[in-house]
């Protein structure tokens, strides 16, 4: 059974950060890309920031230059630091990885966590 389980939402001031976990467990192979989305009331999910196992990221723009996002392979996690935070930033955020199991045989899914609250007040 893999899940993926984010931590680190929470309420924050317009102008804070806050720092987001992302961490797979249970049985696999490997994990693969991994990314961010979030998803505002009223509003369609859209992709934050990925990263692939290689470490290549990629940002929507409009968090460019204020959140940045990291993983640790051996830990099987991602990060999304989050600075200089505007109400607009106010979501549910969730992670995404594509994850490789099987034995003779591999296949890849796209796991999701189950999302955690970001607000920033005003």
């Amino acid at each position: 059974q893999v899940q993926l389980v984010e931590s680190g939402g929470g309420l924050v001031p317009a102008g804070g950060s806050l720092k987001l976990s992302c961490t797979a467990s249970g049985s696999f192979l490997s994990v693969n890309t991994m990314g961010w989305y979030r998803q505002a009331p009223g509003k369609q999910r859209e992709a934050v920031a990925t990263i692939t196992s290689g470490g290549i990221t990629n940002y929507a723009d409009s968090v460019k230059g204020r959140f940045t996002i990291s993983r640790d392979n051996a830990k099987n996690t991602m990060y999304l630091q989050m600075n200089s935070l505007s109400p607009e930033d106010t979501a549910v955020y969730s992670c995404s990885a594509r994850i490789v199991t099987g034995t003779t045989k591999l296949y890849a899914y796209d796991y999701w966590g189950q999302g955690t609250q970001v607000t920033v007040s005003s």
